[in-house]
């Protein structure tokens, strides 16, 4: 009997979030990034931070693809910024981590979905910089940082979010325009060149981005791990990373 192989997910393990310690890895790595990635048909495996980087070069090795998920903010240290008085909480290490990791997937043309930090990390490790803090940074901007109240649960709807004809993530979620959940007070300003804009926002604020030659790189702002449970496009949104994984196994 032939046994099937799984494509092996990296998702990075990040330290805590939003300031508080964790006693493990998963427990912060929320089991939703983990469920959406198994649900499709991949097996997740959870990047450590502090490694020697041959030792994480050997696992990036490995891996069949590679999911940047959402947390704290990105240093502006890595586009050459000062830091803004409104910037949160950030984690040099696990920005050395996934900037290299981002680089290496889009080199190697190693199957990459990026989400909300994710993105920024993307946007940041090609050159792109960022909004430190969209509602002191750009005043005209609708509310994005809608989780910094807990009466709103990780699944609620805060926008729409209008998809780009003909991109690849158009043809990922099955739609020209999804309902999205938004946590997040930093987003992409100056769009690194390697990347095209996918998806914004009506207050213009970008929200999705790919690299159209590559095999499947995709970022998106929101998260689409908290609406796989009940939304369509987010889960063919992970079918379709799994999927382009699994062609290199």
């Amino acid at each position: 009997m032939i046994q099937q192989r799984y494509p092996l997910i990296g998702i990075t393990a990040h330290n805590g979030i939003h300031g508080r310690k964790v006693k493990s890895a998963i427990q912060f790595q929320m089991v939703t990034y983990l469920k959406a990635v198994a649900g499709a048909g991949g097996a997740p495996v959870l990047i450590p931070l502090n490694l020697p980087e041959e030792i994480l070069r050997a696992v990036f090795e490995r891996l069949d693809g590679l999911l940047l998920p959402g947390g704290v903010d990105v240093s502006p240290a890595a586009y050459g910024e000062k830091t803004h008085e409104k910037f949160g909480r950030v984690d040099e290490e696990l920005d050395r981590t996934e900037l290299e990791l981002a680089r290496w997937a889009v080199s190697a043309d190693l199957p990459l979905l990026a989400i909300c930090r994710g993105i920024q990390v993307l946007n940041v490790a090609l050159g792109g910089t960022l909004y430190q803090d969209i509602e002191s940074q750009m005043p005209q901007a609708m509310e994005h940082h809608r989780f910094r109240s807990r009466d709103y649960p990780p699944n609620d709807r805060a926008h729409p979010v209008k998809i780009a004809p003909q991109s690849r993530l158009s043809a990922a979620l099955g739609a020209a325009q999804v309902t999205t959940n938004s946590r997040h007070h930093q987003a992409i300003k100056v769009l690194a060149p390697a990347l095209i804009e996918t998806a914004r926002t009506a207050d213009g604020l970008i929200e999705g981005v790919e690299i159209p030659e590559a095999r499947l790189i995709i970022g998106v702002q929101w998260h689409p791990e908290n609406l796989v449970d009940e939304d369509l496009p987010s889960r063919r949104l992970f079918k379709t990373f799994v999927g382009a994984a699994r062609k290199s196994v």
